[in-house]
């Protein structure tokens, strides 16, 4: 404009072909940004776990259920085993869980560890349970160490009277409970039988794996199905307190 300033040209549009570079140059940056570890704390809540065959060498009418997550949370690992229902009580029940990954802080006492397992439910796609009491406190030797029982009667759908273990010798923890058909707890030699059948392959876990890999010890030969009572396993039993609750 004459006596003034030049006017400002308005802006010229965006051509397609630029608009196109500029959501591309986006997109990649997110993508960058999605790629970036994360603390354990940001793990996305269905964070999957590597890939692990966990098994029972052990035969049954029921079928084994395996799964395996990250816990958010903690960042722990955690591969869980089930196999039958706790609300059926004419049939075995078994619920085992593998916790690998650094811990912080002294472990939860075995009626602690019972008490939040069964608030989440014996499986997924089970109601929640609750410890009503609890009995005897053992200790059976395996071919992990030393394991803990705890006879544990639940209330929920159906009650039920079971057997909660944990493992003390291992680097990683071994937990759950075991359940013989009708009111009475398994015997500590078919919960002994039950552990030694676990197996674990984990490429990424070689330590584990080799743990899972001992021999049981030759001398207690375990019957075909630890729900029946093993005439020749005799097994190390520890008879501790009565605990009632």
């Amino acid at each position: 404009m004459p006596g003034g300033r030049a006017a400002r040209a308005p802006d010229a549009p965006v051509s397609p072909g630029s608009l196109g570079l500029r959501i591309a140059l986006a997109a990649a940056a997110i993508a960058v940004l999605w790629a970036l570890p994360r603390w354990p704390g940001e793990t996305p809540t269905s964070a999957a776990a590597s890939v692990a065959q966990f098994g029972l060498a052990e035969p049954g009418l029921d079928p084994v259920r395996v799964s395996a997550r990250v816990d958010p949370r903690t960042g722990l690992r955690e591969d869980t085993l089930i196999r039958g229902d706790v609300a059926a009580i004419e049939a075995p029940a078994l619920r085992v869980q593998l916790t690998r990954g650094p811990r912080s802080g002294a472990p939860p006492t075995l009626f602690v560890l019972m008490a939040r397992r069964a608030a989440n439910g014996p499986a997924l796609d089970r109601p929640a349970l609750a410890v009503a009491r609890t009995g005897a406190r053992d200790q059976i030797r395996t071919k992990f160490g030393a394991v803990e029982t705890l006879e544990v009667t639940f209330a929920g759908p159906a009650q039920r009277t079971c057997t909660g273990f944990v493992t003390r010798d291992t680097a990683f923890q071994l937990d759950g409970w075991l359940c013989a058909p009708l009111a009475r707890p398994p015997e500590p030699q078919a919960l002994g039988c039950m552990l030694d059948a676990l197996s674990l392959v984990d490429l990424a876990d070689a330590a584990t794996t080799a743990a899972f890999s001992v021999a049981p010890d030759p001398a207690g030969a375990c019957p075909a199905s630890a729900a029946t009572e093993p005439p020749g396993r005799v097994g190390s039993l520890i008879r501790r307190s009565q605990n009632k609750k």
